[in-house]
């Protein structure tokens, strides 16, 4: 019979997951290990599993064919030499997202570009003031929207964002993606950057990305355009994006993500009335998202049965 590991942190959701492939699948032994001398027992004769094999784990994971992800962008370190060299196919929940995120990027996007965060400052002080915004409002329709990774989410924002009157361009190193926004390859990020009014990054942390968002991209940068973070924190230089805000480099700032997580409360980026920050929630809320993510586990343990060719499948190489 194959076997299917639901891999620790147990916690209500992973068990849940565990009960439900045991109820829907009878075909998998299905097993929830406890501990990580129970992990490297359970996952030498496993066919799957979900969630993080750790390096001394995978030494003996020789059966080992599907390994699901998770998380579309997991924690700094899942990714590690073993396992790219491991013939193990690696899949993750890329597109159940999307909407979600996006309403959240379009929510930065309309709020920034019409002066909401220092009208709400007006409001907590009971102040009537018309004039409260010192920044220029900016028009959605005709605006250019930079989106920096046309993936679900990116794809998702690209057609609100058209809706809105807006032209969308995308750095995109995907040529296939299916989107109304004009796509370019990574390779043509800085020359695009000086025509957006808006840069939106949706992008995962990767080698290729890490600190992509840095002092030079930001002077490259319309002093009038709004960065947008709601890809990973990891990818910009807190550093260098507060000090691009506070010398008017760029008009300000949406921000979900941070190179430090939790903010710290004396950072400067609170007080500033040209960002807005919401502390890494921009699924949090979504009650879908744990049955989107059981769809594609059950699709994957499904094709694992039959020899089929597996959904959402990751570039061990480049981490997504």
């Amino acid at each position: 019979m194959p076997k299917y590991v639901i891999l620790p942190p147990l916690d209500d959701l992973r068990r849940e997951f565990a009960r439900r492939m045991a109820d829907t699948m009878p075909e998998f032994d299905v097993v929830a290990p406890e501990t990580d001398d129970e992990v490297i027992e359970e996952i030498k004769d496993a066919d799957g599993a979900y969630g993080w094999v750790p390096p001394e784990a995978l030494k003996g994971a020789a059966r080992l064919r599907l390994l699901q992800n998770p998380d579309a962008g997991p924690f700094h370190g899942y990714y590690y030499q073993e396992l790219i060299d491991h013939p193990v196919t690696i899949s993750n929940p890329r597109g159940i997202y999307f909407d979600h995120i996006s309403h959240h990027i379009m929510m930065f996007m309309l709020a920034l570009s019409r002066g909401l965060p220092e009208y709400v400052d007006a409001q907590s002080q009971s102040k009537w003031n018309p004039g409260a915004p010192q920044h220029k409002h900016v028009s959605l329709p005709g605006s250019t929207v930079l989106v920096n990774g046309v993936g679900g989410i990116g794809a998702e924002t690209a057609r609100l964002c058209s809706e809105f009157g807006a032209r969308v361009i995308g750095i995109e190193p995907r040529s296939e993606i299916n989107s109304p926004a004009e796509l370019h390859d990574p390779s043509e990020l800085d020359a695009l950057l000086p025509r957006a009014d808006f840069v939106v990054t949706t992008v995962p942390h990767t080698p290729e990305t890490e600190f992509m968002w840095n002092a030079d991209r930001f002077k490259l940068m319309k002093n009038t355009a709004y960065f947008i973070n709601i890809g990973r924190g990891m990818t910009a230089k807190l550093d260098d994006l507060t000090d691009a805000i506070r010398s008017g480099e760029i008009a300000g700032a949406g921000l979900d993500v941070f190179e430090i997580e939790p903010l710290p409360s004396d950072h400067p980026l609170w007080s500033m009335d040209n960002v807005i920050i919401t502390p890494h929630v921009a699924t949090a809320h979504a009650e879908n998202i744990s049955e989107r993510r059981f769809e594609i586990l059950s699709e994957n343990a499904r094709r694992l049965l039959d020899g089929r060719e597996f959904i959402n499948i990751v570039d061990k190489e480049r981490w997504y």
